[in-house]
């Protein structure tokens, strides 16, 4: 080993501290590799080495979410999200608003969109829906973040792929282990908006002047909108369904994200007629995931500098003597990283690229792991050091102190998928 536990361990937690001091993330996971492994043992070129060896590490995630933005850029700025939101909340009605709202965050960050953007989508729809059938913003609040997170662990984004990739594994089979999961967190989040529907603040006229009016003849039919995720889902589905049912040639189609998604979004894009704006599309999209992908660097080289000492042996034998099960280590992992950076794909990305050999290490099955640590990562991904909580926030017309009155509900809503897998996968290993 070259670096020793205790330099790693230290390593982590600087990167850890500065990232809730909101030092740049990337700078953050960067200056905790370098001092984790210069304080562990290691010497200035083997630090090096180590930094290198771990952005190399996660060059094959990097490009599988650079394509993963083709088709979120077409998804958010063509309108066809908005369309499907539309869609759902009026076709449902008010008196089932609360199931439609969740239902539709869920479903548009499933086909792609980033969760912050989803709220921003469904938001003035919301508060709509809300001042007409007197649900207060929290409930209203919690019932799109809850939407918004079980979409989020059956999505084709930047997250999912981490986890899939985290672990060896093809970026369907995580979506379908965690789509048990997902409709769970779903059923939680109506149940508990329902419940808070009259606490806290209401809708106010205010609130509906505040928000941007959307233009119905800009959008898409309900049709095209949805040509992008409907391909994407049928081609990345090709070889697991192959596989199940044991049919020869479908289980020999193995199709790469890399190529299905932004194959997806370009048939879509031209199925909507917007086929000239694909490079506007495109542009979105590397903007978005390009804090990711740097992310993705830094988070490569403190996993390597945790990779190459002790530490991982040394959590499996700490474990292993205080008769705990193993098995928490994958969904706990994915919860604190995600909570510490409040983000979920920072979080999977910390939690696999640090623990997933100790994870395995226990014995337990890499598409089991990569669905705790997923589940787990939308645990608390909302505090308050997060760019979430105040897009959300802002969304929703609420200060500090009223969007804080959500954080404990989302956290039921996450929690519950997180213990779906964890109980599924974890210990019933249904999988």
């Amino acid at each position: 080993m070259l670096v020793s536990w205790w330099g790693a361990l230290i390593g982590l937690a600087i990167a850890i501290i500065l990232i809730l001091r909101k030092v740049d993330a990337v700078y953050s996971l960067f200056i905790g590799a370098i001092i984790g492994s210069l304080v562990g043992g290691a010497s200035l070129l083997q630090t090096v080495n180590i930094l290198v060896k771990g952005s190399q590490s996660v060059m094959g995630t990097v490009v599988r979410v650079l394509a993963a933005g083709v088709l979120a850029g077409v998804m958010m700025d063509s309108g066809a999200a908005n369309t499907i939101a539309r869609t759902i909340v009026g076709k449902m009605g008010d008196r089932m608003a609360i199931l439609a709202l969740a239902l539709a965050t869920m479903v548009i960050t499933a086909v792609g969109v980033f969760i912050p953007v989803a709220v921003l989508i469904v938001a003035p729809i919301a508060l709509e829906v809300g001042e007409r059938s007197h649900i207060s913003k929290l409930a209203l609040l919690v019932a799109l973040s809850g939407g918004g997170k079980a979409g989020n662990i059956i999505s084709p984004n930047a997250n999912t792929i981490a986890a899939a990739k985290g672990f060896g594994l093809n970026l369907s089979q995580v979506m379908i282990a965690d789509f048990i999961p997902a409709v769970v967190a779903l059923i939680v989040t109506v149940i508990v908006a329902s419940l808070i529907k009259h606490r806290g603040d209401a809708v106010l006229p205010a609130d509906l002047a505040d928000n941007p009016q959307i233009e119905q003849e800009d959008l898409p039919s309900l049709g095209s909108s949805l040509v992008t995720p409907i391909i994407a889902v049928v081609l990345l589905l090709i070889n697991p369904i192959g596989q199940l049912l044991h049919v020869h040639w479908m289980s020999t189609i193995d199709l790469d994200a890399t190529y299905v998604l932004p194959f997806a979004a370009i048939i879509g894009a031209l199925a909507m007629h917007k086929g000239k704006r694909i490079r506007e599309y495109a542009q979105t999209g590397m903007v978005k995931m390009t804090p990711v992908v740097m992310i993705l660097i830094g988070a490569g080289a403190i996993g390597a500098t945790i990779t190459e000492s002790s530490l991982p042996q040394l959590l499996i034998s700490a474990i292993k003597v205080s008769h705990i099960s193993g098995v928490f280590l994958a969904p706990l992992s994915g919860i604190l990283m995600a909570g510490a950076a409040a983000s979920t794909s920072t979080g999977v990305i910390l939690a696999t690229g640090s623990f997933s050999k100790a994870i395995l290490g226990f014995g337990v099955q890499p598409l089991a792991a990569a669905a705790m640590v997923h589940t787990g990562a939308i645990v608390i991904d909302q505090l308050p050091q997060g760019n979430y909580f105040h897009v959300t926030a802002n969304a929703m017309n609420m200060d500090i102190k009223q969007r804080s009155q959500g954080i404990l509900y989302e956290a039921i809503c996450g929690g519950s998928a997180c213990l779906t897998a964890t109980v599924l996968y974890g210990f019933l290993h249904l999988i």
